[in-house]
């Protein structure tokens, strides 16, 4: 009688790790929702179940309230606990009607529609992701590019800031923040500009978000409407236009050259250009600075097109040969340039903490459209970078990676030219993290990516940041993140790789 019960119920055998209650649990509702456990069926009383299952009363009880608070059991007077009448099953839709065909044979029943056939069209647009969803090593690998030296980060320093932060912290810190960010780090950051980058700001311009993306991604919703236009770099940053395309809007491609976005011939002026993305300090992918006169073209064009113009200063801070450019909104008089940093690359990328700056006007709504997308972020990690900060810590880090960067760029021009000779030109390496180099030998620079990582050696793809713009292949390697000697193996890696590339053609 205990095993034709137990088949009755066909409970599976309890996986290990997973609690007694757990597993009866899960095997009674998985029971009851694919109909193995029929509507209106009386299920064993809590002592014979305990009984037949080798569990204690109490868990059966415990399991049983707990289906019936979820609608899946009832219990009456006389009739023992039993299996919901009207309960609606899941996990186990009726099979199609098949019609046979002559001969008593029949037809493949259709198959279902995939589930991702539920997102809408915008969620198909988000999931068409160019981007990794994470990168999952802990170690970095030469030459992943975007890679600060967190091994020099002070971390001593920082522990000691957030220990101290955590032991002064009071109630009211505790409770909602502004949605504009945490007020000090939001002072910090604006004195430090002001130094820095000659933007005279004040706080109440500034916001936090967690993300240059998700800055990048709230301005663009909050100025550009559907079937409007955006001015990207191309070669760019591929992010900059796949946002503008989620928002509906068009993208029109600039061609860039060694000194930035070019401005000759002159850029398109039409009512529907709203906005233009620019990397004015530190073009990425290619590494080259907007001069002055590009910078005002650009200027006298957002004044033309009534634009707005979103400068993303990307790694402006590591200038190896000189101090810091100024940025293009510190010659901005009129109110048309966003400035867009991020602390990833200039402290460590968990931090999850970035800025943008705008013009007055602006300030208002987009401190509405945080609170509204997110709220606000956690004010722990912001107190933290607020003291980094205001106590000069972050100011006299960045000047030590500055010169970690520039000697690690110095080698890694050095053993290339040394040792890649006719297979690899590394362009003039002045700014950041990250060096753009051309192939010397035709070929489809995706391949030889993907050769070089089979020998262990990462690299992306230039193409990665092309769009419709024509050009060389060539390679986007990072340097920052490596001490001299494994930037000389690094190389030492690749010559070999190379050359088979260039022997084989490269597809």
């Amino acid at each position: 009688m205990r095993r034709a019960q137990e088949l009755e119920l066909g409970l599976a055998p309890r996986p290990a790790g997973t609690t007694l209650q757990r597993w009866l649990y899960d095997e009674l509702r998985a029971a009851i929702l694919s109909g193995r456990i029929a509507a209106g069926r009386r299920l064993p009383s809590s002592r014979d179940l305990a009984r037949q299952q080798g569990v204690s009363r109490g868990t059966v009880l415990s399991v049983y309230e707990q289906l019936m608070a979820e609608g899946y059991l009832a219990s009456t007077t006389g009739s023992g606990t039993v299996v919901v009448d009207a309960l609606r099953l899941q996990g186990a839709p009726a099979r199609p009607v098949v019609p046979a065909l002559p001969g008593g044979r029949h037809l493949s029943p259709p198959s279902p529609p995939s589930p991702l056939s539920r997102l809408s069209r915008q969620g198909r647009r988000l999931a068409d992701s160019p981007f990794p969803l994470y990168e999952s090593s802990l170690t970095a690998v030469p030459f992943r590019p975007n890679q600060p030296d967190l091994a020099a980060f002070p971390w001593a320093v920082w522990n000691k800031l957030s220990h101290r932060c955590n032991r002064q912290a009071r109630p009211d810190a505790m409770a909602y923040g502004e949605a504009a960010g945490y007020r000090p780090l939001r002072q910090a950051i604006a004195e430090h500009l002001r130094y820095a980058q000659r933007i005279d700001c004040r706080a109440e311009q500034v916001m936090i978000l967690g993300s240059a993306q998700q800055a990048m991604d709230l301005c663009i919703r909050l100025l550009l409407d559907p079937g409007q236009a955006a001015l990207v770099e191309d070669p760019g940053y591929p992010g900059a236009a796949r946002l503008v395309e989620l928002a509906g809007g068009r993208v029109i491609d600039v061609p860039v050259d060694g000194a930035g976005l070019c401005t000759s011939p002159p850029l398109p002026v039409a009512s529907d250009i709203r906005l233009a993305y620019v990397t004015a300090a530190h073009q990425s992918p290619l590494g080259g600075a907007l001069p002055l006169e590009r910078r005002l073209d650009l200027l006298a064009w957002a004044e033309a097109c009534d634009a707005t113009i979103i400068e993303d200063d990307y790694d402006s801070e590591f200038r190896f040969d000189a101090a810091p450019l100024s940025s293009l909104m510190s010659l901005d008089g009129a109110g048309r340039v966003i400035y867009m940093g991020t602390f990833s690359k200039l402290l460590f990328p968990a931090l999850r903490l970035a800025y943008v700056v705008l013009p007055e006007w602006l300030a208002e709504p987009c401190a509405a459209a945080i609170s509204l997308t997110c709220r606000h972020l956690p004010v722990a990690p912001q107190a933290v970078l607020a003291a980094f900060i205001a106590e000069g810590h972050f100011a006299r880090h960045l000047r030590q990676m500055r010169l970690r960067y520039g000697e690690r760029a110095a080698v890694f021009q050095t053993e290339c030219r040394r040792q890649l000779g006719g297979l690899l030109t590394v362009l003039p390496i002045t700014t950041g993290m990250d060096a753009a180099a051309l192939l010397d030998f035709p070929g489809d620079d995706r391949t030889v990516a993907a050769a070089l990582a089979q020998g262990g050696v990462e690299a992306r793809p230039l193409s990665f940041y092309r769009r419709s713009q024509p050009g060389p292949p060539g390679l986007v390697l990072g340097f920052s993140a490596f001490a001299p000697a494994q930037l000389c193996q690094g190389v030492a890696a690749m010559a070999p790789i190379l050359e088979a590339c260039r022997a084989a053609g490269a597809g």
